[in-house]
């Protein structure tokens, strides 16, 4: 419960700046982020760093659902929509997996196959 709050809040907190920001600036976001790369400065490097981890954040969504189309769509989204996506995703499939943190990392036809190959009745009839 804790953890669906927070990616509430969180989420929430994304929303409320991103609607300012935009507001205040616009949405040209892309040239600003990767001029500061190019930059070779600290906010370069931020930059660089969080898009190391929007890939990783893309790839796994696309892994969890299987590559599918749906899935890789889904990763492009995460990857373009950062915490903004990825906290409303969490919190969706959170409650899809009824807590189940395994089923929540791997995706639930994952870890039903997991299971069957482990002699286990399926991660949601366990539950």
């Amino acid at each position: 419960m804790v953890f669906r709050v927070l990616l509430v809040g969180w989420w929430a907190c994304i929303a409320l700046y991103t609607a300012i920001v935009a507001a205040e600036h616009g949405l040209g976001l892309l040239p600003i982020f990767f001029g500061d790369i190019a930059k070779l400065g600290w906010p370069g490097q931020f930059n660089l760093d969080f898009m190391s981890l929007l890939s990783l954040s893309g790839l796994w969504v696309a892994w969890r659902n299987g590559f599918s189309p749906a899935g890789l769509a889904l990763g492009a989204i995460a990857f373009f929509f950062g915490g903004f996506f990825l906290t409303a995703y969490l919190l969706i499939e959170s409650v899809r997996a009824r807590g189940d943190v395994e089923v929540l990392l791997l995706g639930p036809e994952r870890m039903s196959r997991l299971s069957r190959r482990a002699g286990e009745p399926a991660a949601a009839q366990r539950r």
